[in-house]
């Protein structure tokens, strides 16, 4: 990708943060009229991403051509890291060593589209202090993020509530038809169980593939669920409706990917405590991607509050997490940070 032409030389560090995602719901797995998958999603102001991107130290490394990667949450996402520098050094052009610190990052394999938006987040800090005109969907093309949905890359670049239109034969990323302002006033609860992670790599290229074809009256559905119920209900604020179409589309998605994930939610302490949520009061539930976390919409923070009660006492002793998020109405931000390295190194 070029340099941007009429910069001002970049700044020599880059902190970028970026909103994590629900994935509300396929509405076509099997590409029943051509195109696969098609994604509903929202951006959320929880468990975001944030890391910080600074031209390495010479004196610091060495001569060493690789940075440091501090705060990596395990060796598994430190490989990661490397491996996308990797690819976007050889898209882009060799470079000098970036140090990579970490300084939020949601737990990987729950739902909430950590890896995507690590990606996106670290590819996003790489082009700015490079000077390099690349926007996410290059980034993405590089990183080989939103091979099935575009939500975690629509959601980086505009937050809100994003219906994406799937893959069709030639497609690159699957294109954004849809974007909403979420109403701020809801709220959802996120239980997440911390003993499990949700299907990814392998498990869970072998799990689609096992599935039996998703029928074409039941994508007809989803399609008008989201087309003519939920849409509407957000674009009017009207809680009851919205939550209704929600199970409904959560139950039909999650009756399909039950084989493969142990039923409609992969875990059962987050289904006893999203479904206490339901008898107690109006909710829209189910559970993001493979999961393990579970979510239930509410229209207000009061009752966020009294969700999170109900679901404490459905599920006493197992090892859930809650968080209280809103919808997030903006994309990824970034600022110029400092350029010293913190701690030993910036004495």
């Amino acid at each position: 990708m070029p340099t941007s032409p009429g910069r001002l030389s970049p700044p020599s560090a880059i902190t970028v943060e970026s909103p994590a995602r629900l994935h509300l719901g396929f509405i076509d797995p099997n590409a029943s009229l051509g195109r696969a998958f098609g994604s509903v999603g929202l951006a959320i102001d929880a468990h975001s991403t944030c890391l910080t991107v600074r031209h390495a130290s010479a004196a610091a490394h060495h001569g060493r051509i690789d940075g440091r990667i501090d705060g990596a949450a395990s060796d598994a996402q430190r490989e990661r890291i490397k491996q996308h520098l990797a690819a976007l050094h050889a898209a882009f052009g060799a470079g000098p060593a970036l140090d990579i610190e970490l300084h939020d990052t949601p737990r990987a394999h729950t739902g909430l589209g950590s890896g995507t938006q690590l990606a996106l987040a670290l590819g996003t800090a790489f082009a700015r202090v490079r000077g390099l005109d690349a926007s996410s969907a290059d980034i993405a093309r590089v990183l080989s993020r939103g091979l099935r949905s575009g939500i975690g890359i629509h959601g980086f670049d505009h937050g809100g509530l994003i219906v994406d239109g799937g893959r069709a034969a030639g497609t690159l990323l699957p294109p954004l038809i849809a974007r909403q302002d979420f109403p701020e006033a809801w709220r959802v609860l996120l239980i997440d169980d911390t003993s499990r992670e949700g299907l990814h790599g392998d498990d869970e290229k072998r799990g689609l593939a096992s599935l039996a074809p998703f029928p074409a009256h039941l994508a007809a559905h989803l399609s008008h669920l989201v087309l003519m119920r939920i849409l509407p209900a957000v674009a009017e604020r009207d809680f009851a409706p919205f939550a209704d179409a929600l199970c409904d589309l959560q139950q039909t998605i999650g009756e399909y990917f039950a084989p493969v994930q142990g039923g409609v939610f992969a875990s059962p302490a987050v289904a006893r405590a999203i479904e206490a949520v339901a008898a107690d009061q109006k909710a829209g539930i189910g559970q993001t991607s493979w999961g393990p976390v579970g979510f239930a919409f509410v229209a207000s923070a009061q009752d966020a509050e009294r969700a999170l009660a109900a679901a404490r006492r459905a599920a006493p002793g197992a090892a859930l997490n809650y968080t209280i998020a809103a919808a997030r109405n903006r994309g990824a931000t970034w600022r110029a940070a400092a350029p010293g390295r913190r701690g030993a190194d910036a004495a």
